[in-house]
């Protein structure tokens, strides 16, 4: 079965970093566009990064633009996802994604992602 399971994320001062990893299981990982997506109470889900199959292209919304890197190591069968400069506004659960429509290019959209992870907290404190 298909699983993916976030790890990395904590509490940290605004301004601080955190590397967020993605480690899928069960698909052919190569294959897939991956993203992450981060929802905080009250809020509509938001796309934050995005990564083709083979890590050549990523993607991200102005939001997080040159502070967020995502990245990842297809030998190992995981997605990276880099946050410097972190603001009280990053404070969200973070998930991770599987795109396997084949669609391109990868999107930030969740409607085009089928397989999620069970999230992992990052809290930024001002």
């Amino acid at each position: 079965q298909v699983q993916l399971v976030e790890t990395g994320g904590g509490s940290v001062q605004a301004g601080g970093s955190l590397r967020l990893a993605c480690a899928a299981s069960g698909y052919t990982f190569r294959l897939s566009c991956m993203g992450w997506f981060r929802q905080a109470p009250g809020k509509e889900r938001e796309g934050v990064a995005g990564i083709s199959p083979s890590g050549g292209s990523t993607y991200y919304p102005d939001s997080v633009k040159d502070r967020f890197t995502v990245s990842r190591d297809n030998r190992k069968n995981t997605v990276y996802l880099q946050m410097n400069s972190l603001k009280p506004e990053d404070t969200a659960m973070y998930y991770c994604a599987a795109d396997l429509t084949g669609s391109w290019p990868c999107s930030l959209s969740s409607s085009r992602y089928t397989y999620w992870g069970q999230g992992t907290a990052v809290t930024v404190s001002s």
